[in-house]
This record gives C-alpha cells, sequence and structure tokens, in this order.
C-alpha cells in the first residue's frame, strides 16, 4: 500500500466515459485519492485490465460481498465502487498480474452490460457533499489523535505518516486516507465508501477506530498479564531449583508437613490397605512432602492417592445366608428363570458350610427384554451385597477396562475399579452388561483385558495401569449379558458358566403381566384396581396379536397406552367409573391388530405337512407344501430357505429314493419329474434342520398321492439312514401347537431330557410322541 499523497490527477464530470469495464476484488477497499497495488488472478479481471489499458487506462473497482466465491455474477458485486487509473501491469510467469491503480472518485453502478470477456457497466458518479460544519471540526482533530495513537501499536505504518495526514488541507481526502489505511473488515469499510455526506462519513469512521484502538488495547493487556505470569513461574522454578540444590550441598530434605499431608497420612494407615498398596502409598506421600505445593506433579500424586484411598480395600458386605429369604426375593422379583435362580441359592448354600467362596461368573445369554439386567439387582439383593452395572456396548478402548497410566494429563482408573468404588465394597454384584457388542481398534482389545478380570484363578491380582497394585477381584459375584452367544470371544466363554434364557412362553408373559407389569403400570399412572382391570383374555390377546417379542418390554408398552387411555375417559367421565378391559373391547384402547394369528388349517391334504418352528416370541406352526410336476428330475427349493434347510430337504428325497421300493414309488417319477418345495411366507428368512422329517412326509404323500394327517405337528432332523436326531426350542414348538389347537405331537426320543423338564402348561392336552426312526413317524401321519 503506498503512502499518501497521491499524485494529483483531476478529472471533469463530463470526461468520464459513459461504460467502463469492472474490477471485482475480494477483502479489499479502494478509496478515492489513494494509490493502491492489487493481484489480480482471475480470466474476466485480466480482460477488463487488458481493455482498460487499451483506452483510457479508466476502470471500475468494486468489492465482491463474498470474498470466497471464486465465480461471480453482477448481484455478487456491491454498487458503490470507485473508480481508478491504471498506473503500472507487472505480469507473472504463471499468467497473474500486479496492477497498480489510483483512484480518482466514488460510482454508482446502474447497469451491467452484455459482455462475455469481462464486466462491463453504465455507472453514474454522484455527487459528494465535502464541506464540514464547524461543529465537526472538532470530530477531525479527534480523528487526527485516535489515527496517531492508532499508529503507535501498528508497526507496518510509519510515525510520519500521521504529520503528512496534519498537513493536508482537503478533509475528504483526509477521511478516506485514514479508512484505506486501518485494519478492519471490508463491510465496514464499504459502509464508509458508501456514504456521501463528509460528515457522517467522519462520525462512521470515528467510531470505526475507536473500537479498533479498544480491541488492540484489550489484546495488549492480555498479551502482558500472559508475560508476567510466564515470568513469575520461571522465577519460582529457578528459586525452587536452586533451593533443593543448597539443600542436597547442606545434606538436609526439603519437606513439607502441612496439615494436608499429614491428614492424607492419617487416612492411609487407616484405609487398611495390602501390604504392597500400603507401601506405593507411603512412598507416594514421601515425594509428596517433598513437592511445592504448586508443582503440577503434586496434583498427579495427590490424585493418585485420593484414588488410593477411595478404593474399599478391606470394606466387605455380609451375605444373606437365609435361602429361603433369598429365593423369596428372587420370585418376587421374576417370573420363572429357573436355572439362574438354582444356580444363585446353590451358591447360598455352599457359603453356608464354608466361609470364603470364589465369586462364580455367570453369563446370562437370551434375546432383549427377558430381564437379564433387573435379574442382576434381585441377584444383590438376595445375597445382600451392593450393585453395580457396567455397559460394555461400543467399548473399543482397552483403557476403559486397564486405565491409563499416570504419564498422561488427565489420566484415570479404569471402569472396574471406578465401579468397585461406587460399590463402596469389594465384594459386590459386579453386572458386565452387553458383553456380545465390545469392539477392538487401534487403542487395544477391551475383550482381552477382560480376560484377566473374568478368570477366577487370575483375578486375586488385578493391575489396573493407573493404580499400579494389586487389586483383589476375587470375591465379587460377576454376571455377565450377551443377546448373542456366538459374539463373545471363545476364550471369554471359557471363563464363564453360561446359562441361556430362551425367552418367555406365552403363559409365562400372561403370568408376569399380571403380577408385575399390570401393578406396576397402573401405580405409575395413578390409577387403581377399582378403577381399571385388565382381564386375562385381553393380556393374551395382546401377546399373541399386538407383540412379538421374546421379552415382555413391548407388551409393558401396550399396557401402559391402556393405562393413559383409561386415564383420559375417567377424566372426561363421571366419578366411582370402572372400566374392565377384555377381548372385545381391546381395538378401542390399541386399534386395529398389528399381527395376525393365522389359525392352521388342520384337515387331511396330499403334500402338505404341518411342521414346528422355533421363534424368538414363542414359537409357529410351519406348512410345508409339494408338489410333483414333469420335468428332469430336479428339486426346487422356495419360500427364502437357508443352506442347512435345502441341505435337509435334500437328505430327506435321498432317503425317500433309497425308500421307493418299499412306499412303492416307481424309479421313473423321480427321473421324468421335478419336485417342488415352498415353505409359505417367503420373506421370512427360514434355516435349520429340523424340519427334515416334515419335509419327507410332505414329498411321500406327494410322491404316493396319500393324505397327511394334519392335526399332527412334526419336528427332528433326518439323516440318510431315517434315523431322526434331537433339535432345539421343543418349549417354544409345544407352545405353537397347543395355541394351533393341535393334538399329537411327533418330536425325537433324543429331546427326552428337555421334554421330561417342560411345565404342565405345556404338555397339557397335546399328545407327544417321541420316535427315533422315522419310519416310526410315517406309520402316524399317512393316512
Amino acid at each position: 500500500m503506498e503512502n499518501f499523497p497521491p499524485s494529483e490527477i483531476s478529472i471533469e464530470l463530463n470526461e468520464m466515459p459513459e461504460q467502463i469495464p469492472v474490477l471485482p476484488i475480494r477483502d479489499i477497499v479502494v478509496f478515492p485519492h489513494s494509490v493502491i497495488p492489487l493481484l489480480v488472478g482471475r480470466e474476466k479481471s485480466l480482460a477488463a485490465i487488458q481493455f482498460a489499458r487499451r483506452h483510457d487506462d479508466l476502470i471500475l473497482v468494486a468489492t465482491q460481498k463474498d470474498p470466497e466465491k471464486e465465480n461471480i455474477r453482477s448481484g455478487d458485486i456491491h454498487k458503490i465502487g470507485t473508480v481508478c487509473r491504471v498506473l503500472q501491469i507487472l505480469d507473472f510467469p504463471n499468467g497473474h498480474a500486479k496492477v497498480v491503480v489510483e483512484g480518482i472518485r466514488r460510482a454508482e453502478i446502474k447497469r451491467f452490460l452484455r459482455n462475455r470477456n469481462f464486466f462491463e457497466v453504465t455507472a453514474e458518479f454522484p455527487t459528494e457533499n465535502t464541506e464540514l460544519p464547524k461543529m465537526s471540526e472538532v470530530y477531525l482533530q479527534q480523528l487526527f489523535y485516535y489515527f496517531q495513537e492508532y499508529i503507535s501499536f501498528t508497526p507496518e505504518l510509519p510515525d510520519e505518516m500521521a504529520e503528512h495526514l496534519r498537513q493536508q488541507d482537503d478533509p475528504a481526502r483526509v477521511v478516506d486516507f485514514v479508512a484505506l489505511n486501518i485494519q478492519a473488515e471490508a463491510p465496514e469499510k464499504q459502509k464508509i465508501l458508501r456514504e456521501l455526506e463528509l460528515d457522517q462519513r467522519l462520525q462512521m469512521l470515528l467510531e470505526l477506530l475507536r473500537q479498533t484502538i479498544g480491541y488492540h488495547k484489550v489484546r495488549q493487556e492480555i498479551d502482558q498479564k500472559v508475560q508476567e505470569n510466564l515470568l513469575k513461574n520461571q522465577r519460582n522454578y529457578y528459586l525452587q531449583e536452586k533451593l533443593k540444590v543448597i539443600n542436597t550441598e547442606l545434606g538436609e530434605e526439603e519437606e513439607h508437613s502441612s496439615p494436608e499431608v499429614i491428614k492424607l497420612e492419617e487416612d492411609i494407615l487407616a484405609a487398611e490397605m495390602p501390604e504392597q498398596a500400603l507401601d506405593k502409598a507411603i512412598e507416594e506421600l514421601t515425594k509428596l512432602r517433598k513437592m511445592p505445593p504448586f508443582s503440577p506433579e503434586y496434583t498427579v500424586i495427590r490424585n493418585y492417592l485420593d484414588w488410593m484411598l477411595k478404593i474399599p480395600w478391606n470394606v466387605e458386605t455380609e451375605d444373606r445366608l437365609n435361602i429361603a429369604e433369598a429365593q423369596k426375593i428372587l420370585d418376587r422379583d421374576h417370573y420363572g428363570l429357573a436355572k439362574p435362580k438354582d444356580r444363585i441359592l446353590e451358591h447360598l448354600a455352599v457359603l453356608q458350610r464354608v466361609n470364603t467362596l470364589k465369586g462364580p461368573i455367570l453369563c446370562l445369554v437370551g434375546p432383549p427384554g427377558v430381564g437379564k439386567t433387573s435379574l442382576g439387582k434381585s441377584i444383590a439383593e438376595a445375597l445382600g451385597r451392593s450393585f453395580v452395572r457396567m455397559s460394555l456396548g461400543g467399548v473399543r478402548d482397552e483403557a476403559e477396562i486397564r486405565g491409563h497410566r499416570r504419564t498422561y494429563i488427565g489420566s484415570m482408573p479404569g471402569k472396574i475399579v471406578q465401579s468397585i468404588k461406587k460399590a463402596g465394597s469389594k465384594n459386590p454384584v459386579f453386572l458386565l452388561d452387553e458383553i456380545d457388542k465390545m469392539s477392538s481398534d487401534f487403542r487395544g482389545d477391551p475383550a482381552s483385558a477382560l480376560l484377566e478380570v473374568l478368570d477366577p484363578e487370575q483375578n486375586k491380582t488385578f493391575n489396573d495401569h493407573y493404580l499400579d497394585v494389586d487389586l483383589d477381584l476375587s470375591q465379587i459375584f460377576f454376571i455377565t449379558t450377551a443377546n448373542v452367544q456366538a459374539q463373545i470371544p471363545l476364550p471369554l466363554q471359557d471363563r464363564m458358566e453360561i446359562i441361556e434364557l430362551p425367552g418367555y412362553l406365552e403363559h409365562e408373559k400372561e403370568k408376569i403381566a399380571s403380577l408385575h407389569l399390570i401393578p406396576k403400570q397402573l401405580k405409575a399412572h395413578g390409577l387403581n384396581k377399582s378403577e381399571l382391570s385388565i382381564r386375562k383374555e385381553a393380556v393374551l390377546r395382546i401377546i399373541r396379536e399386538y407383540t412379538r417379542e421374546a421379552g415382555v418390554r413391548n407388551l409393558e408398552r401396550q399396557v401402559a397406552n391402556i393405562c393413559r387411555k383409561a386415564v383420559r375417559k375417567l377424566a372426561n367421565g363421571s366419578r366411582g367409573q370402572k372400566l374392565s378391559i377384555n377381548r372385545s373391547n381391546l381395538e378401542e384402547y390399541l386399534g386395529k391388530p398389528l399381527y395376525f394369528l393365522r389359525q392352521a388349517s388342520l384337515r387331511n391334504e396330499i403334500g402338505v405337512a404341518t411342521g414346528l418352528a422355533w421363534t424368538s416370541y414363542g414359537g409357529d406352526l410351519l406348512k410345508i407344501e409339494v408338489t410333483v410336476l414333469p420335468g428332469r428330475g430336479r428339486l426346487k427349493l422356495t419360500g427364502k430357505l437357508g443352506e442347512v434347510m435345502q441341505e435337509s430337504a435334500q437328505t430327506a428325497l435321498s432317503f425317500i429314493r433309497s425308500m421307493a421300493k418299499t412306499l412303492a414309488i416307481e424309479p421313473e417319477i423321480f427321473e421324468k419329474n421335478d419336485i417342488h418345495i415352498h415353505v409359505p411366507e417367503g420373506a421370512i428368512p427360514k434355516d435349520g434342520p429340523s424340519a427334515g422329517i416334515t419335509m419327507a412326509s410332505a414329498m411321500i404323500s406327494a410322491l404316493t398321492r396319500r393324505p397327511l394327517r394334519n392335526s399332527i405337528a412334526m419336528t427332528g432332523e433326518i439323516t440318510l439312514r431315517g434315523k431322526v436326531l434331537a433339535v432345539g426350542g421343543i418349549n417354544e414348538k409345544l407352545l405353537a401347537a397347543q395355541r394351533n389347537r393341535v393334538k399329537t405331537v411327533i418330536v425325537p426320543a433324543e429331546n427326552n431330557k428337555e421334554i421330561a423338564d417342560l411345565p404342565d402348561a405345556l404338555t397339557k392336552g397335546v399328545k407327544i410322541l417321541k420316535v427315533e426312526d422315522y419310519r416310526e413317524a410315517m406309520k402316524a401321519v399317512l393316512v
């Protein structure tokens, strides 16, 4: 930027061209009577400069509204600019150019002309009022004072500039010169350029200068304070190091036995720490004594000792060894869940005989909503222990488990130590939730860090990186939860006792709703049994037609929906009104059913067999249809069947072909016909080997034209020799049979153990045929 004053150039208004090229610039505002260099790089801008150079050297310089915009249009340029004369052009090798221009007078763009090469406009040249009232001369003197002060803290501007400015007798030139040379945002300078009244322009400039000077003063004060603090810290550090050297030379040790340090020592001795932890705490306390309180290391050691004191090294809750009382608590909070309850009671029974027992490590695996997390709280209450929960979902940093080393700023113990401190005892019930949702990345593998935590042989000496001392976790009752067992790393599975929670059956859900969910929601909505009652038939319909889940979360939501609508009805109705929800009026509260319970056809048909399928929400009937068509002996499978189910169908067909003579099936039928197996509801994926005997029955029926008894449902894996192997989900499958009024069910004899453990509610009214060979099942199902 050139110094004031520019060369004296005066162009009369009638000498201004009618059409003039435009040079758009960014972040800069050019004022009249100033010389300024500009860097030009855009093609249109370079073309405008060359046009001006070839003609009268005049160009209108205007600031664009958005400096970040590269490709601009006419609407992106401010209407008020400055007509300038091009004094010099210096071309660069990269195609850009440095252009020196001198501002002449203000101009207003009236209309953009059609020109593809550069911006060209017609412009007006407004008349400026350059006379100052006598009152404003005071403002002008104040402007000189402010600008002198501005130059004092702006190294880029020479001190002589203020003196040159005072020698200028044209106030308009003074104002424009100052506006050009101060550091301010382009929009603020544009406002000054746009103002034609010199008096108003002067006041705007004074306000802008006042703000700029105030900002610089605040910044200088902050810089000065920072500098003073740095010097003070450096001086303290120097004196501290010098004092250390003097004490060392004199053979003396510097110690600070402040009241804080004395109190820490008393607390450490009273904490009943193990010997190793006590030695470590005393060692750190000795370091603390020799440090000045303002040292950064002092805070680090103090925080470490605080953590050591917060850990319950020798605080232990006494177990409730009354087995009957513990069972009462478990049964009060959860219906069913016999296996985990038995395991807890067995643990208590052993504790009655021996004083110490390593804490068990249980893993509850089951679908969402079956009560895994809430069971952990009930176990803690039954044992009389404190309860603490840690969610592992999404944890991907090993330091979340083991903590950070103290070398890091802001380091702290891992979640294991934090949770034990929160529990307040060394033998809480510790729930590690969603253990199958952990992941690993460059920060480490938290699943591997848990191997030590969940190993009964190793967790007696668990070492947290922050504490750096052994911590005994062997008295903790660890419970982990997961939705999918296969997603838990195998080394972790090996350290835990897996207990599967398969999901609640229909009769269990009905009991849970009656005993727990309905009373809970009535209380939550301010209702009592005399105002609202939900009958058993309504609950069963909600379970069958409004929910599809293994747990009871959606069931509770639907009960809450009923309660909300009931509260609204009672608010609008008369006092003392009682509402009763039954099967027929349920839709008034919940609307149309979300799921349709299709009653399976139980009439005898050819090529249609009734199977049983496991689902997470309680099992279902599975109709398998077979049709024999003229063809080339191919087996076609449809219905979105998985790979295992397809192989099961091929196994069943091979078994039938081996039995063709016994079944009176001509061998040519297999060669001249295609067999098409279809499982309805084709959008739903299906897999597993348990439909083997069902597919075999449907194919035999279609090939021999003999109907099947569809009042009989079946499940079982078939082998090439016709053996029927065990399958899973017997509970859910029998529930589906009972719900669809199936009277007879064929199951593998190998499932005898599961059948013996079935509750009476599932076997009531259902005849169970146990078969070892498919030929036994074939005699029962074929008419």
